[in-house]
Formats: C-alpha cells, structure tokens, sequence
C-alpha cells in the first residue's frame, strides 16, 4: 500500500490515510519509524475496523530531514522510536503532539507557546531495567519492538556511562552464574554516575544462598555497586505505577549491601530506596523542580504523588507547612527522610486523602496556596480534580507523563476558572516518543 506521511503521533508512529473508499471514507494507517511528508510503501501487518497498522516495506520517497540512528539495536528494540530523527525536529513533533492532545480533548488553544526543555540526547537515562537470559548462555537485554521476545544486548546509547559499563563487565564475566530464576534486573545511578544500586526480580523460588552468593559477587567484582536488592518478579510502567498498585510495593525477598543509593542534585540530596519510584533523566532534574516550585512562596503548600519527596524537599524552602502525600511505602520511607520539620508526609492514597483526612488536618485547614501534583501515567482521576476543585488553590501545577490524561484532568479545572498560565514540555525521554509536560495553572 502505497502512502504519505502525514505526522507524527503519540505512540511514536506516522499516522498515513488510505484513498477514500466507495463508502468515501479514508482509513488510519499508523506506521512506525517514519517522517512526515516521506511517501512508503506499507505492508498492512494488522487491521481493525477504522485503522489499519504496518510497517514500511520500501521508502519510496525519504525525508531530507532522516538521520542515521546511533545504536546498533534500533527498530529491534521496542525501547526507542525517533533515532532517525533529528533532535530538534523531535523537540518540536512533541511539542505539535501535547498542543494537538490539549485541543482535541481539553478544547484549549494554547495562547502561549509551549517553553521546551531540551536534554542532552544520549546518556541521559540514570535507571535501565533489563531482561535478563540465563540458558543457554547468560545475555543482559530489552524485549524487541511489538512483541514480548527478547533482544540480547550489549550497549544501550541512551543510558549512563556508569550503566552501560556495568552491563559491559556483566556481559565480560558471564553473568557471575547469575541464578535461572533471574528473570529482569534493574540498575539505578547517582547523580554522580558513579555508584549505583542493582534490583534482581525472580520469577521463581531461589534458593537464598545462591541468591546471597551471587550478590556478594556482584558487589566484589563491580565495586560501583552499593548493593542488590532481590524482589518477585513484576512489570510496571517507565515511569510508576498507578497509585491503586503503588500501596502494594514488592517485597524484598534478600538484600545485600546498601538498599538506598543518596541522590545529589544541584541544592538537594535525596535517598532513593530500592524500589523508589525517581526521575530517569539526569540532566534536566534540577532544571524541573525549578519550574514547578521556583517562584512560589506561601503559607501553605500541597505536594500529591510526592514520591521520595522531589519537589516537597524544595517547596520546603518557600513555605511554611508542606504535606507530602505518597502512597508507596517504600517512596513514603524515603519522603520521612528527605523533608525538614516544617514538612508534614503522609502515607496515603491522594484521593483518600484529600476526600477524609485534609480536611481535618493542623495547621492546614484553610485553603493551600499551591498545590504540586505528578501523578502516574493514568492520571489524578475524577476524585482527585474534583477535590482540587473545591480545595480551590490560588495555584495549580500539573506535571504529567502523558498528554491525553493531562487533558482530561486539566478539563474540569479550566471549566472551574483556572486558566494555564504557562505550559511547558521538558523531554525526559529524547529518542522515545515520551512526553513530559508541566502545567501552571492560576484562578
């Protein structure tokens, strides 16, 4: 099937459109790793009723904007989608895809631009989570793209130096007899890339001596490992998961060595629990807690979704009385020991709390001055905004992982009388098709 490339959408894909049929309507075909404006030959590999998916056969015609991909792995590994893109041109396909997103959904034209915060391109991520193959022979990897098959690996462009050492010398010595039940590892840096924490997940029963063995190995043998942590097997997001499962964190099944790694940023130093959702991007944190709580001062401050307490640590500095609300146990752990005394962290699902306990909580009855949210990628959810709604905070700021759950959330809100002051996009993820945006929002 012969097509043109319209544009890129959220996904990573192109989205193309066949000739009108007899019934005069035209059908979606999403195809991935093209250029708007190239004209490819598609071979349809699924169709369902109103769009179609398939993958290019021929490039008849390629964009003059088509750049050489770096890594050896890309268009077989599901990790990256815009390699052969220009990183510029990246910056601003995103930035189409968040404006598009906000006024098909939310119906907003944004009046002002959208400010980009671009990252340095490669090495940027501080956390990569492997797959990990022990018969016939030990191999680290990701799976490969559209399916569940593994894709063994030996380098990944867009993680750490530190990481990608690390993988190196696992390759080198062979897994160290990594244990079978080995199903997934997870390595996870400093801010200095130079000490990192690993977490093994087991898909079966190990004997604890093994597993013991095996991380005392790593530790002797790689010295930038503070240590590992062994958890049951799980799959989640790349970002978190969604609050109803963050309560449930993974229990640790052994540990050896250190199971929190300090993070140093530009002021803060937060500690990062095994298990503890943080930002992946090493270069653009300091650049984003300044947006989301720079200029902000106060007496009263609402962090939700606070995590290990990123932005609660600097709102701290500004206002009087901070509550930090988190779910996970594990990430609330870690909020006790990263916030002053004018801080307040509680562990608790957000819309439990913001629907019983706020309400009666001390000194804070009266109104927030500005309230943080960074919810997962399913978004706050109708609970969570119509509390807000009435909460009524002079300000708002929304961080979010996907633009069409910031759509719906936002939506409520402007009807309310908030309007977005300033809307920014800070690409967490280059070469993904990942979006992050900060929303400022006033009434």
């Amino acid at each position: 099937m012969l097509l043109s490339i319209e544009k890129l959408v959220y996904g990573g894909d192109g989205l193309a459109r066949t000739s009108p049929g007899a019934d005069g309507r035209s059908m979606a075909v999403f195809v991935p790793f093209v250029l708007p404006g190239e004209r490819v030959d598609v071979e349809i590999r699924q169709e369902k009723p109103g769009f179609a998916r398939g993958l290019v056969a021929q490039w008849i015609e390629a964009s003059p904007d088509r750049v050489e991909a770096r890594c050896p792995y890309f268009r077989q590994c599901g990790g990256c989608h815009y390699q052969h893109v220009p990183y510029e041109r990246q910056l601003e396909c995103k930035a189409e895809i968040l404006r598009e997103t906000l006024q098909r959904i939310a119906k907003v034209d944004l009046k002002s631009e959208i400010r980009l915060h671009g990252s340095p391109p490669w090495n940027y991520r501080n956390r990569t989570r492997l797959q990990v193959q022990t018969v016939p022979e030990f191999a680290l990897g990701y799976l490969r793209f559209g399916s569940h098959e593994f894709l063994p690996v030996r380098e990944c462009p867009i993680s750490s130096p530190l990481l990608n050492r690390v993988m190196a010398r696992l390759h080198e010595l062979r897994g160290l007899n990594c244990p079978a039940a080995v199903e997934e590892m997870e390595l996870f840096a400093d801010g200095a890339d130079e000490r990192l924490l690993a977490w093994a997940f087991f898909g079966r029963e190990a004997d604890k001596r093994d597993r013991l063995r095996w991380a005392e190995a790593l530790e002797r043998e790689l010295p930038e490992i503070a240590g590992v942590t062994f958890f049951s097997s799980r799959r989640h997001t790349s970002k978190r998961q969604p609050e109803d499962d963050a309560a449930m964190d993974p229990k640790a099944l052994a540990q050896s060595g250190a199971k929190s790694i300090r993070y140093r940023t530009r002021n803060l130093e937060y500690q990062v629990s095994a298990g503890a959702f943080f930002q992946v991007n090493r270069y653009l944190i300091d650049e984003l807690i300044s947006v989301v709580t720079g200029n902000a001062r106060g007496d009263v401050a609402l962090d939700l979704y606070a995590g290990v307490g990123l932005f609660t640590a600097a709102l701290s500095q500004s206002f009087h009385h901070i509550l930090g609300v988190e779910a996970s146990p594990t990430a609330y752990g870690d909020l006790l020991q990263n916030v002053p005394a004018n801080v307040k962290a509680v562990g608790a699902r957000t819309e439990d709390y913001l629907t019983s306990e706020y309400r009666k909580s001390q000194p804070v009855r009266k109104r927030p001055d500005l309230v943080v949210l960074d919810p997962p990628r399913t978004g706050a959810g109708k609970v969570v905004i119509r509390s807000l709604v009435e909460l009524g905070a002079a300000r708002i700021r929304y961080v979010s992982c996907d633009p069409a759950t910031l759509a719906r959330d936002i939506t409520p809100l402007l009807a309310a009388g908030y309007h977005i002051e300033e809307a920014h996009l800070f690409d967490l993820f280059p070469e993904t098709f990942h979006i992050e945006s900060v929303m400022l929002l006033a009434r």
